[in-house]
């Protein structure tokens, strides 16, 4: 057994893999992380970015898409090239696990985070397009993609909900599943059962934000209340989403959800994205092994998979003292930090850094082509 596998078997949380790459499905990489616990994947956008300016495995197929598609729609079949691949790897583990693991995300294009009908429309092409079980379709946890989502819920379509940081945005797409899974069950055309769902809630990057801010107010305050504020830096984040599990356990109970958990309906798990260390004062797993707990996804980028592996502890930590998000949040709250405002502006970084990210890939691909036009 591995930490990996004691993670799921006795912590109850599901470790999945932040990375898609071309080579670790041609050199096996993925299939071995697999064998050694990992039960899914995640990408977007500044993943896919890296994998194809980095790795010359997708020019051949590049260059013979061009001729007649898009460098855009050439990107889409590069990635759904890999997103099939990697749904392939994963099925066994989707099948063995009766469809509560084994699943590949795949984002929406990040230009549609603020336009709902446009996410709705890409969301049901990808899902189309892929048609697998083990499919997850990301959507930005935008306002606008909050309605997209429910929308999409009630289709029977299922959703890894992205770029969620903060607590009200979560409370919302909690309510956006259950109300959508409500919608399709009234609606009586779909199998509540066969609907699954992630809510992917951002961890370190709330730690930069918030600290960055407790600096700032340090920086202006007396010796002591400044010694004060810096004694909360490296808590908002656990403490954050300590409290969002705390909600999620109590928003998937009660006669509500057990009127649509008798229907086969599923909850949204919580997955704890974004979770390698940014600070190098912190430890390596500082954003894994305090988060344990079941019903819960970890999705780790290789780093983290690796430090996991080699010195992961497993011990269901994220509710062992159910106050002491509530606790955290409020300290910080008294020392003039709004979560809420922390939360707006990581979510309009977020989309901005995808989208940023894909337009610079837009302009790789392109500069590609006019290279392979003009030895041609």
């Amino acid at each position: 057994m591995t930490t990996l596998q004691d993670l799921y078997e006795l912590g109850g949380q599901s470790p999945w893999l932040d990375n898609l790459r071309r080579d670790y499905l041609r050199n096996g990489h993925l299939a071995d992380l697999v064998s050694q616990g990992i039960r899914g994947v995640t990408s977007n956008p500044t993943i896919f970015a890296n994998a194809i300016e980095d790795d010359d495995d997708y020019d051949e197929q590049l260059y013979d898409l061009l001729p007649e598609k898009s460098v855009e729609d050439a990107y889409w079949e590069l990635v759904t090239e890999d997103i099939r691949s990697a749904l392939e790897v994963l099925r066994p583990v989707h099948e063995s696990s009766r469809g509560v693991d084994g699943y590949v995300s795949l984002e929406v294009a990040p230009a549609l985070a603020h336009d709902e009908r446009a996410t709705v429309e890409a969301a049901r092409s990808l899902h189309e397009r892929i048609a697998a079980p083990n499919l997850f379709v990301k959507v930005p946890a935008t306002r606008e993609g909050v309605s997209a989502i429910r929308t999409l819920v009630s289709e029977g379509r299922s959703i890894n909900v992205t770029l969620i940081f903060g607590l009200e945005r979560y409370r919302e797409v909690m309510e956006a599943y259950i109300s959508g899974l409500e919608a399709l069950l009234e609606s009586g055309q779909g199998n509540l059962a066969a609907v699954r769902s992630v809510a992917s809630f951002f961890v370190s990057r709330v730690d930069t934000e918030v600290d960055r801010r407790l600096e700032l107010l340090a920086s202006a305050a007396a010796p002591a209340e400044a010694d004060a504020l810096l004694s909360l830096r490296g808590q908002a984040a656990v403490g954050q989403a300590r409290e969002a599990y705390r909600m999620f356990k109590e928003s998937f109970s009660g006669p509500r959800w057990e009127a649509l958990a008798r229907e086969g309906a599923f909850v949204q798990r919580p997955l704890w994205a974004s979770t390698s260390t940014k600070n190098p004062a912190y430890p390596d797993l500082a954003y894994v092994e305090t988060l344990i707990g079941p019903d819960s996804v970890n999705t780790m980028p290789d780093k983290t998979v690796e430090a996991f592996l080699d010195h992961g502890r497993v011990a269901r930590t994220i509710d062992a003292d159910p106050d002491a998000g509530s606790r955290v949040i409020e300290r910080l709250g008294a020392a003039g930090i709004d979560m809420e405002d922390v939360a707006a502006t990581l979510e309009a970084e977020g989309v901005a850094s995808f989208e940023k990210s894909f337009d610079e890939l837009m302009q790789v691909l392109s500069s590609k082509a006019a290279e392979k036009g003009a030895r041609s």
